[in-house]
């Protein structure tokens, strides 16, 4: 057969190459900065200026810098984007990497279309950076991994159906029979994440010309729906893909072939099966169906099985080749993250049993876990492919594998820095929030107990993220160097025979999976197919029946004012610090005020889009906060928390006092929920929604006069009527409705039928 000459595209790999190393840097600063701010939360205001005296500030000696910022700097936005940043711009871009890289080489032909390399290239860049601005100015929907508004969701979902495209096109002409293990993850990925990404972001915008969205689902839909999403971005855009890059670079670096085909098989069908399943044990004790968590723990539990026998194929891979291990930064950095990878999935069926998670969720240890997957295994890999990648493009030799040798060891200490303290800050949380005194009161009732407790944990944690960030800056400047000694070769000529065109059919003695291994149309209906099944199964029920979540007659919708408050508190990322979910222990229902001894039960969330359960308490729950402080509290706790809460970690939020609240939606928010979502507000409600927000906010000011006479004569001198014109006010009137529908001992469901 004729041998075809064609070459391979490295300037696609090259790009995405160099948007891994940009904004891995910048990722690994904003989580800095945001472990930073948890034992310094006085960090804006050191930048921007402050009129406490007793903290230094660069900025001339008031607050007004810091009120101009309106909260750009604020911890919730700066969690936000540290999360985005490394999951879409530090992980997807290396993952992209490596993809544009391997599938050329493992099917021996050029990617389909230069074109839709670029394109797939500038449109997802063009998404990270919309998403900085906007995550800075407060657009977003609060979705933990979800929180782009509804435009850049669109984008998202554009540019991965152009990748996916590109990359189904590229397999159609291959020059190489069978697809390699390496192939069936990148397929596995793509449709699951097409899938979740479609799903979980369907939204309804306020407008067509504006920002704002609410969520398609509410409540415990919400919830289940995010987490079957949250969980599975883990499994399809932080594992699946990178299994798919150990599965080629690993054997590469180590000059050895993968130990087991058949554990191949094994590992990657039941990932795919088992892992969608696993969403719900985010929400064990939550008001979900109990089968949801149930089944939630179960596939969980499963789940150690088939990532296990991913982690050992990866290390038994260097059998026979250890003494290299020695020499190689390269597969130090794969040995590594591959034993990150089964220590983290070790530990995450752990945290979904219910006697461990009663324990855990909530606290630093799911960071520490969290982060032991990012910082180890999606960290590490990506390290190991930029090592592997720059010296072959660049025809050269790595500039110095000392220095790479030193970011290996520096990153690990990091790991170790970082992961170590959480784990114990989150074993003290955990304790400190169940011990109770022998006459039945908490022994910590104050939640700043537990909060300075755990300080000392949060500066050695800042200190692992120092040794991580400095070990990748040592990358950098190895990268750097190595470009500017080698040549780049952009364009790789190659040869392969053509592939001969023979029957789809199964032959005689062939295996049923290296059938499939040449049917890539199947491969991937079949790869649906074993995603949709646990997709379906739960989703489908909890979005379908009624009677899933009872309605409670008490609970009733948000206020105008209110509903604005609310989107005020997404703005401000409070969700990633506060949750809103009493769970049925009798610690939290003592400590948080449960109105009669009531966790927090399903029909209350019926009007929340999104839901706000959140999954950190930095801060004590506040589903039951209505009622529990005064108004003037909750002012002077946003403008200054250390002037109500000594040794509150939470920043400051002036900007809120000193804005004026915009309602020229609010009118268009309340007919949106009732034409679009059903929710029962009168024509009367709506066509008066101004007069019932002035009311409201003339109330809460009131209340907050009478109830601090340092903020009434402080006011006193200024127009009238001006703080009932600010946000804190709306935000007020948020958090003190907070859970007060539930009065009663009694609950009165309401009929389902």
């Amino acid at each position: 057969m004729e041998t075809q000459k064609f070459s391979y595209d490295n300037s696609i790999v090259r790009a995405f190459l160099y948007a891994t190393l940009v904004f891995g840097l910048i990722g690994f600063t904003f989580g800095l900065t945001a472990a930073l701010m948890l034992f310094y939360p006085e960090l804006p205001e050191f930048f921007f200026g402050t009129d406490d005296t007793t903290i230094k500030s660069l900025a001339s000696g008031n607050i007004e810098g810091l009120i101009n910022t309106h909260g750009a700097f604020g911890f919730g936005r700066i969690r936000m984007l540290h999360t985005n940043t490394v999951i879409f711009a530090f992980v997807c871009n290396i993952v992209y990497t490596g993809i544009y890289y391997s599938l050329q080489r493992l099917l021996k032909t050029r990617m389909y279309s230069d074109t839709l390399s670029w394109l797939h290239f500038w449109t997802w860049q063009f998404m990270i950076v919309a998403t900085f601005v906007t995550f800075f100015m407060g657009i977003n929907t609060s979705k933990e991994y979800a929180e782009h508004e509804w435009p850049i969701d669109i984008l998202i979902a554009f540019s991965w159906i152009i990748f996916g495209i590109n990359m189904f096109l590229t397999i159609s002409k291959r020059r190489v029979r069978h697809l390699y293990v390496a192939i069936w993850f990148y397929i596995g990925t793509w449709i699951a994440v097409a899938m979740l990404h479609i799903f979980n972001n369907l939204e309804v915008p306020l407008s067509f010309t504006g920002w704002k969205s609410y969520s398609a689902y509410a409540g415990v839909k919400d919830a289940i729906v995010q987490w079957w999403y949250g969980h599975n971005a883990v499994a399809f855009v932080l594992t699946t893909p990178v299994l798919g890059l150990m599965y080629y670079f690993l054997p590469k670096a180590a000059d050895r072939p993968v130990f087991s085909y058949k554990l191949s098989i094994i590992h990657f069908w039941s990932l795919i099966f088992v892992y969608i399943w696993a969403g719900p044990h985010h929400l064990q004790y939550t008001a979900l169906p109990a089968w949801a968590q149930a089944v939630g723990t179960g596939f969980s539990i499963m789940l150690i099985a088939p990532s296990w026998g991913g982690m050992l194929n990866g290390l038994l891979t260097l059998r026979g080749a250890w003494d290299k291990v020695r020499e190689n930064p390269i597969l130090k950095f794969f040995v590594v993250a591959v034993t990150c990878y089964g220590m983290a999935t070790f530990e995450g069926p752990l945290l979904a049993t219910k006697n461990i998670n009663k324990i855990g969720h909530f606290t630093d240890w799911v960071i520490g876990h969290v982060h032991l997957g990012a910082l180890g295994w999606n960290g590490f890999m990506a390290f190991g492919v930029i090592y592997y990648l720059v010296p072959i493009m660049w025809r050269t030799k790595l500039w110095s594998v000392k220095l790479a040798n030193w970011h290996f060891w520096l990153g690990t200490l990091g790991i170790i820095f970082y992961a170590v303290p959480m784990y114990i800050s989150g074993f003290t949380q955990g304790l400190m929030w169940k011990q109770f005194n022998p006459d039945g009161t908490l022994l910590w009732k104050n939640w700043l107990d537990t909060v300075t407790a755990i300080i000392p944990y949060f500066k050695m944690r800042f200190v692992g993220g120092l040794f991580y960030i400095s070990g990748s800056i040592l990358m950098i400047v190895n990268v750097i160097a190595t470009v500017r000694k080698g040549s780049f070769q952009k364009e790789v000529p190659a040869e392969a025979p053509a592939l001969a065109n023979i029957s789809k059919n199964r032959k005689e003695g062939e295996g049923t999976h290296l059938w499939l291994e040449r049917t890539p149309v199947l491969l991937g209906i079949l790869s649906f197919i074993t995603i949709s099944i646990g997709s379906s199964i739960e989703i489908i029920p909890t979005l379908s029946l009624k009677k899933s979540v009872p309605t409670i007659s008490a609970v009733k919708p948000y206020s105008p004012l209110e509903l604005e408050g609310r989107d005020i508190y997404i703005r401000e990322g409070c969700n990633a610090c506060h949750s809103q979910m009493i769970r049925p222990f009798r610690d939290e229902i003592t400590r948080f005020n449960g109105k009669n001894g009531q966790y927090s039960k399903a029909g209350e969330f019926v009007y929340d889009r999104p839901f706000l359960w959140g999954s950190k308490r930095t801060g004590p729950d506040l589903h039951r906060e209505g009622g529990k402080n005064p108004s003037s509290w909750h002012y002077k706790h946003m403008y200054n928390p250390r002037s109500t809460s000594a040794g509150s970690i939470m920043p400051r939020y002036p900007w809120l006092i000193a804005t004026d609240l915009d309602r020229t939606k609010m009118v268009d928010k309340m007919k949106l929920m009732k034409n679009v979502f059903d929710v029962p507000y009168t024509k009367a409600e709506i066509d008066s929604a101004d007069t019932w927000a002035n009311n409201q906010s003339a109330k809460i000011v009131k209340d907050i006069f009478s109830e601090a006479n340092d903020l009434k004569q402080a006011y006193a001198k200024r127009p009238q009527g001006e703080l009932e014109k600010k946000e804190i006010v709306a935000l007020i009137s948020y958090l003190q409705r907070l859970g007060t529908d539930i009065k009663t001992t009694e609950i009165k469901t309401a009929s389902n039928n």
